[in-house]
């Protein structure tokens, strides 16, 4: 993406980008051979190169407005195709095309914005296709299996799309208007053709970080992505943390409905809100708030479940009026066990509290995140390794921004540093790193202000911080509410 992004340079024609791109088609079949979808990638890559070839032959004579002109058609061309390709193919390749939207501000505006389509509004399949899956796992097709049935999806994303209905609920047997997520068919195929690719990239990440053993790297990322196609393990994890949640005053995770979910379908409660793009377009005040409720979901998740939701992007949240946030998605959870806890919370404690940079370098070395016997000096092993608590290490007001955010990711694939030789990531990083690039990423969007320090003492199970927000003062209730094992980080 860096080199694509160098190649195109950078737009100001955001609003025609995102015209042109939001054309939607529906996919009827997915291709799911690994050959097939290397295949489609080429064909990306030849489109790419064609636009660029083709506009830089015509450059050579023409006069710098006409220049311009060409590099912003160009642009736009190369946007278009990347979004379409990339939404047909669904799976892990479109996974990253949403995760690149939003975490890197170095792409083109246009580019940035075509896959940001991605996020929600990428290509549906077709309502044939969409009823066949639903009618393989009940027996019976959606007009039989629910009251009503919208057969026009409200949403399509990377794996499977969501569709509103009404049931009768089984607890109360009243009428109730429900989400219905259903699974693309034969994106299983398409996943695990993608995943064959992950090895290729486990080695060319060791091209660049010498003591990077990619094994474990590689292997946490296919079991995740793996566990995201098993629908009845989503329904599971997002219970959990509706349970969690439930009564919370500005968290809102959305019920299950069991009886009317499956292998490859997941019915939930229906939540109206603002989509990322709407709330945008709110005040700063109510974008700061937002942006403490989502670092607050994603720390007092990891805190105090253990757990949290490796796929934060915009395309996961409702927002509302009344300052509540709604979480979806929970099918890419990860859950850690108490010594990875215990040494996440040691390296904040060194990085962010104690600024001891000998302690943390014996954390990180502990973690199998540095090899021993690297040459570089405590002081510049912390700087590599804790810029991620540069936000939280004062106290201080902070307001997040996208520079920061893109550069954090830079300098997470840093290949210059000679601390990268020594460098590598265990698997249990590989998704906290996924987290915390995520949510800067949000929070930079957002330009989100406040003192997080305060915040996130608030969150550190070894730090007793007192309420330092408005927010903070309205979860009090909630949070005597819990029992014991939940007060302590122990429910998961």
């Amino acid at each position: 993406m860096k080199r694509l992004a160098r190649t195109l340079g950078i737009a100001a024609i955001v609003a025609t980008a995102a015209a042109i791109i939001s054309r939607r088609t529906t996919v009827a079949q997915l291709r799911t051979g690994r050959g097939q979808r290397n295949a489609d990638l080429a064909k990306l890559g030849m489109t790419v190169g064609v636009n660029y070839a083709g506009t830089a032959a015509r450059k050579l004579f023409a006069s710098t407005e006409r220049r311009i002109e060409l590099d912003e058609t160009r642009e736009l061309r190369t946007a278009e195709a990347v979004a379409e390709r990339l939404g047909n193919m669904k799976g892990a390749l479109m996974k990253l095309g949403q995760m690149a939207s939003y975490i890197d501000d170095a792409l083109p505006a246009p580019l940035r914005q075509a896959l940001a389509q991605l996020q929600s509004n990428a290509p549906p399949m077709s309502a044939e296709l969409a009823a066949q899956v639903i009618a393989d796992d009940f027996g019976v097709g959606p007009e039989q299996l629910f009251v009503t049935w919208d057969p026009q999806p409200i949403a399509a994303a990377s794996i499977g799309q969501v569709h509103r209905a009404v049931v009768i609920d089984p607890a109360t047997g009243a009428e109730r208007a429900v989400a219905v997520k259903v699974q693309y068919p034969g994106v299983g195929e398409a996943v695990a053709a993608d995943l064959r690719n992950a090895d290729l990239l486990g080695m060319l990440l060791q091209q660049g970080f010498g003591a990077l053993n990619p094994d474990e790297m590689v292997a946490e990322i296919k079991e995740r992505l793996a566990e995201e196609l098993d629908y009845q393990l989503e329904a599971r994890n997002q219970q959990v943390f509706a349970d969690f949640y439930r009564g919370h005053p500005f968290i809102h995770v959305p019920e299950v409905l069991p009886t009317f979910s499956s292998a490859h379908v997941i019915t939930s409660e229906l939540v109206d809100g603002a989509t990322w793009q709407q709330m945008l377009e709110w005040p700063q005040a109510e974008k700061d708030r937002i942006g403490e409720v989502l670092f607050r979901f994603v720390f007092r998740s990891l805190y105090r479940m253990h757990a949290f939701n490796g796929d934060p992007h915009p395309g996961n949240y409702l927002f509302h009026r009344d300052g509540r946030v709604t979480f979806l998605d929970f099918g890419l959870v990860k859950h850690f066990d108490d010594s990875e806890m215990t040494t996440f919370i040691a390296m904040v404690k060194a990085a962010a509290v104690d600024h001891d940079v000998a302690e943390f370098r014996s954390v990180v070395e502990k973690a199998g995140m540095l090899q021993p016997g690297c040459p570089s000096p405590d002081e510049e092993v912390g700087e590599y390794f804790s810029q991620f608590y540069e936000s939280v290490r004062d106290d201080r007001n902070v307001t997040w921004s996208s520079e920061y955010a893109s550069r954090i990711v830079r300098h997470t694939f840093d290949r210059t540093s000679p601390i990268a030789q020594y460098a590598t990531v265990p698997k249990a990083f590989v998704f906290i790193q996924r987290i915390n690039l995520g949510l800067y990423a949000l929070l930079g969007e957002l330009q989100a202000t406040g003192n997080y320090r305060r915040i996130a003492q608030e969150l550190w199970p070894f730090v007793a911080g007192p309420p330092s927000t408005a927010l903070a003062e309205a979860e009090q209730a909630w949070l005597q509410a819990l029992t014991a094992d939940e007060r302590d980080g122990t429910s998961a």
